[in-house]
């Protein structure tokens, strides 16, 4: 026996690099973490929260390069991610690597890792998974420090029996409690969470639209303030939602699962804060939209009958109900607005269900937010605009409210 030829080396203290840190990488955490190893991951949709809780430290791709022994892959193959390992990624590895992929072929160059597997780069590589498949011919094929197996990696018949309750299960608890489990590209949240952020859910999207309505012109950045105890929620989750209905004004397609990527390729800065309890509400969400002209902010809360409320636009406290149909009036602070708004609207059949006004103080701006039964025509904006009363009257609409 030449044992000295297959010399290996321990799992032990060594530290793995996880790309992708969703249901399989985090699973494959866990283990690695039994193991006693330290473990980094890189994943965009991996929060901090989530990276503590499962005992990880989330870095960006150059870092676990650069830190890790051992690197394993567990991405879908994208556009993102094809040849995530790249020859150029491959040269900023720590010298004697390990590399794993059981995931998609297409994640790494292939050829630049025959190159770095001869030079001694990285020491050895083991994939169940290739660019082409069958694989017949491959670089990879036939080399020392390379392990290869024909895509097995849930080839059992418990693998794929689980896999189809699994996604059954994972179905069900969607549509019945709200819980999402194991997506790919939007955060986790449990039966739980769902039941408690359900309201919140909603009025961070009411909030997006409102900001996304009143904006004409592109976005460089939106911040948003968690205060009081949904500071304590899961925030990647009403993240999407504000950023989603930020979009969706400009683009009716853009979903929670597609917004933070719109977001970020339109170049967006996507911001968040926590703060404790600061004020008479026990807890408050505020979106702030910064342009090159103008910043613009909106907050709201759910009251304990889990209906979300407006209670401040541009800094002027207010208490509105949020509806389907709703009017937006910004004015001096002037006599005659209210019964110049009720008249206009009563002489063209449009009844108001609420009426809700702020001021920054008397004489100054003053606000005016209707909750309409129907759409208001556009005839009667401009018949409201054509008195020259208002500074903006802007009609808007919160889908699901």
């Amino acid at each position: 026996w030449e044992k000295s030829r297959f010399m290996g080396v321990e799992l032990f203290n060594k530290t793995l690099g996880v790309i992708g840190a969703g249901n399989i990488g985090g699973i494959v955490c866990d283990r690695a973490l039994g193991l006693h190893m330290k473990v980094v991951a890189y994943d965009p949709f991996l929060s901090e929260e989530r990276a503590i809780q499962m005992g990880v430290t989330k870095v960006e791709l150059d870092e676990l390069l650069a830190r890790a022994d051992f690197i394993t892959l567990h991405v879908p193959l994208t556009d993102k991610t094809r040849n995530i390992l790249s020859r150029e990624n491959l040269a900023k590895t720590k010298k004697g690597v390990r590399i794993i992929n059981c995931a998609r072929g297409g994640l790494i160059d292939e050829a630049a890792l025959a190159e770095a597997l001869q030079s001694g780069q990285v020491a050895g590589a083991a994939l169940d998974v290739f660019e082409v498949e069958p694989a017949t011919e491959n670089p990879l094929f036939n080399l020392p420090n390379v392990v290869v197996t024909p895509h097995l990696g849930a080839s059992t018949s418990e693998a794929q029996e689980n896999v189809a309750l699994q996604v059954a299960e994972q179905m069900s608890d969607y549509l019945l409690t709200g819980a999402v489990t194991n997506a790919l590209n939007m955060p986790n949240v449990t039966a739980e969470e769902a039941i408690v952020m359900g309201p919140w859910v909603k009025l961070a999207s009411h909030l997006g639209a409102f900001i996304g309505q009143m904006t004409d012109e592109p976005i460089k950045a939106i911040n948003i303030l968690y205060d009081g105890r949904v500071s304590e929620m899961n925030i990647a989750a009403l993240n999407q939602s504000v950023i989603a209905g930020v979009l969706r004004a400009q683009n009716p397609d853009v979903n929670l699962v597609s917004a933070p990527i719109v977001a970020k390729d339109k170049g967006i800065q996507i911001s968040t804060t926590r703060q404790d309890k600061s004020g008479v509400f026990d807890a408050y969400i505020k979106v702030t939209m910064v342009t090159d002209k103008r910043e613009r902010s909106i907050a709201g809360t759910c009251f304990s009958d889990g209906k979300p409320r407006f209670i401040q636009i541009k800094g002027i406290n207010i208490d509105a109900e949020v509806g389907e149909h709703m009017l937006y009036t910004t004015n001096e602070d002037v006599p005659g607005i209210i019964g110049l708004l009720g008249m206009t609207l009563g002489k063209n059949g449009v009844n108001i269900a609420n009426f809700t006004l702020g001021r920054s103080a008397i004489g100054e701006d003053a606000i005016a937010l209707l909750y309409l039964d129907q759409a208001i025509n556009p005839k009667v904006v401009d018949t409201l605009e054509s008195t020259g009363m208002f500074l903006r009257v802007k009609p808007l609409v919160f889908e699901g409210a």
